[in-house]
């Protein structure tokens, strides 16, 4: 078969609206792995946001990968090895930090192991981070002090209208230097530079010896247009923002519908 290797979004995508996989998609991606195609999960989300899902796939027997953090980290899921890995520069974390305080009403959060750390007010958009990746927040006195670990991302959670102008503002000061740029209308990615999922899976296929005719993937979001642009077969969601359709080769179902479903019935069985 042509495709051998699956690499699916999260939120929007593999998930369905109650944030769940169905049973006959769970079943259909277990049963593509028992035939040897590789599943990539790519998402956004901290590692602790991916891994239960992979959990619930078995990709930890049958050697899948999860990517998160839009790409700065790539994790076996078969030996817990981290196969790439970039972090922010240390030095743009407190400017960075400075300008969202002068913004009201948003957020700075970054991912412990175990938490989500807020350096200013969570607000309504942090509660919706803590909920999909099922992780508790905590309120740090001085964000910039707490990082003592090496950031693979800050999220600034805010207002769609206020995010458009601060992200102006980043992109401007941090040209050459950071990724910046929306995931959702109310959720402001602050990335290393030329990190996305794109990116990053370019690492992973040469690391596989696999090439990008041979890989499908399916996204919803503004963050997922560098690796349907990217991949073999580009799948847009029927639920997918308008610019994620245009980037796409192909529209599936919605994910309420089963639209991975949709895609492994058609192109990998």
């Amino acid at each position: 078969m042509k495709y051998q290797i699956l690499v699916l979004d999260l939120d929007g995508t593999l998930t369905n609206s109650k944030k769940e996989i169905t049973e006959p998609t769970r079943k259909a991606l277990i049963e593509i792995q028992q035939a040897g195609r590789i599943v990539v999960l790519a998402s956004g989300r901290p590692i602790n946001g991916v891994a239960p899902l992979a959990k619930h796939l078995h990709m930890d027997e049958y050697g899948g990968y999860m990517l998160s953090f839009n790409g700065a980290r790539i994790t076996c899921c078969s030996t817990g090895e981290v196969v790439y890995d970039r972090a922010l520069p240390d030095a743009v974390i407190r400017p960075v930090f400075d300008a969202v305080k002068t913004y009201p009403g948003t957020d700075i959060i970054t991912y412990t192991d175990t938490e989500i750390l807020s350096g200013i007010c969570p607000n309504q958009y942090t509660a919706k981070e803590s909920a999909i990746n099922r992780m508790e927040v905590r309120l740090v006195d001085d964000f910039p002090s707490a990082l003592t670990f090496p950031v693979n991302k800050m999220l600034i959670p805010g207002d769609p209208d206020t995010l458009d102008i601060l992200m102006d503002q980043l992109k401007t000061q941090y040209h050459g230097l950071l990724n910046i740029y929306k995931s959702e209308p109310y959720f402001l990615e602050i990335m290393p530079q030329n990190i996305d999922k794109a990116y990053s899976l370019r690492k992973l296929l040469d690391s596989l010896r696999l090439n990008a005719d041979q890989m499908i993937c399916c996204g919803d979001g503004y963050n997922d247009v560098s690796m349907i642009e990217y991949a073999g077969l580009g799948v847009a969601m029927a639920n997918a923002q308008d610019v994620v359709k245009e980037a796409a080769d192909f529209i599936t179902y919605s994910n309420d519908e089963d639209g991975v479903l949709h895609v492994i019935d058609l192109f990998l069985r």
